[in-house]
């Protein structure tokens, strides 16, 4: 089943930075042989009832990077994400690089570009973006071989992003205690995001992976960490062999009972453009739209 090009020899160094307001861990990837680095999935702030934008939690990324002195080769987007804003274009001004998502953003675009009512000025090609990537897509950084992994189901435009032996998959699972990301989104699939986990639990066992969230289940502290082995004996969604009967009966019945995520509404408009805010009016400001009964 894996057929991806993994290098589990090179290691590269992981330096995640964990927002509490998000439960997001966003990540500085550096390979061990150079200067040369790249940032995974980075946070936007947000006070929701104020309308009001700060970048506290980009700024220690950009403060970290500045300090070793590392060249951010690029911005890696695991996929739209509904829970945070992502900080890369704020970061990528600061500090150069190149931010890619996977290439059914287009599909995501679509979708909601069609729920807000963002109309034809808004594009849905990923033109936003500066690399839509392809399953099994390879690229660098510094030296580290990387490869992306189209793992689809809570989104369609899910990516796992392999960095050597270190593996950022998104939300397509969860600490083995915490399970896996729900799969109710417009484009989500709870059978679609079984199949992706098993894409993602075909990496050699000893592959690091790297949680998108942590919420810390039963009041434990926060992690983000495990491999690929832990993950198959001890996740209480898909450990153990559970079948993808189980798995979509359990995901489906469990996915209605939770609410919206709180700054979905934002999220979507906001990270559809690649972290960019909508364009300013006449007036020179910028909104946000509430679509009602939609979502």
């Amino acid at each position: 089943m894996n057929h991806y090009p993994v290098d589990l020899s090179v290691k590269p160094e992981v330096r995640p930075f964990f927002d509490p307001a998000t439960n997001t861990i966003s990540y500085v990837v550096k390979d061990p042989a150079s200067n040369a680095c790249a940032v995974v999935d980075s946070v936007m702030d947000i006070d929701y009832a104020a309308g009001r934008i700060s970048y506290e939690s980009a700024d220690k990324i950009i403060a970290y990077v500045r300090e070793r002195g590392l060249t951010v080769e690029w911005l890696i987007e695991t996929h739209v994400h509904a829970d945070h804003l992502s900080a890369a274009p704020y970061i990528q001004e600061k500090l150069g690089g190149k931010l890619g998502i996977g290439r059914n953003i287009t599909i995501v675009q679509d979708t909601f570009g069609k729920v807000f009512n963002e109309g034809t000025e808004f594009q849905r090609d990923g033109s936003q973006f500066d690399r839509l990537f392809d399953d099994g897509d390879t690229y660098t950084v510094g030296g580290v071989p990387c490869v992306a992994m189209h793992t689809p189901g809570h989104t369609p435009a899910c990516m796992t992003h392999v960095m050597g032996d270190a593996a950022f998959v998104g939300d397509t699972l969860f600490m083995p205690d915490g399970g896996s990301a729900r799969a109710d989104f417009p484009g989500g699939n709870a059978e679609t995001l079984y199949d992706s986990i098993q894409k993602v639990l075909a990496l050699p066992d000893e592959t690091r992976l790297f949680m998108c969230h942590d919420y810390g289940p039963n009041g434990r502290e926060i992690r983000w960490e495990t491999t690929v082995a832990e993950e198959k004996t001890s996740n209480i969604h898909v450990g153990g062999g559970r079948s993808k009967d189980e798995f979509v009966r359990f995901r489906t019945e469990r996915d209605a009972t939770l609410d919206m995520p709180r700054l979905i509404i934002p999220s979507l408009q906001v990270n559809m453009r690649a972290g960019e805010l909508p364009p300013p009016d006449e007036s020179g400001k910028r909104f946000l739209k509430v679509p009602i009964n939609t979502l």
